[in-house]
């Protein structure tokens, strides 16, 4: 997950052990074993200037991850970005929350 979000990190690294995944939070890909990256997820609040390097970034090292964000809906600009870096879904913070119930399944 990049974000600088630790509050609600808290609660997507919660949903993603509960399915067994491994979780990280940072400010970018780690260096070490992008080959078992599932997911990527951007907080577009405090990382939309990732865009659009992170799509292609993924693209090269992690293929495979499904890259996904989410921001304020009030940050439309934000949320315009990432969908025209061709990130999806692009998600409110509201329909993030929503989904992390089953989001890692």
């Amino acid at each position: 997950m990049l974000s600088g979000d630790l509050m609600f990190s808290s609660r997507v690294k919660s949903a993603a052990e509960r399915f067994g995944k491994r979780f990280r939070i940072s400010g970018r890909l780690p260096d070490d074993d992008v080959e078992s990256i599932d997911y990527v997820i951007v907080d577009l609040s405090t990382r939309s200037g990732l865009l659009p390097e992170i799509v292609e970034e993924c693209a090269e090292r992690c293929p495979d991850a499904r890259l996904l964000a989410y921001g304020p809906h009030v940050h439309v600009d934000r949320l315009k970005a990432a969908r025209d870096a061709g990130i999806s879904p692009v998600l409110t913070n509201g329909q993030f929350d929503a989904a992390l119930a089953t989001l890692f399944q």
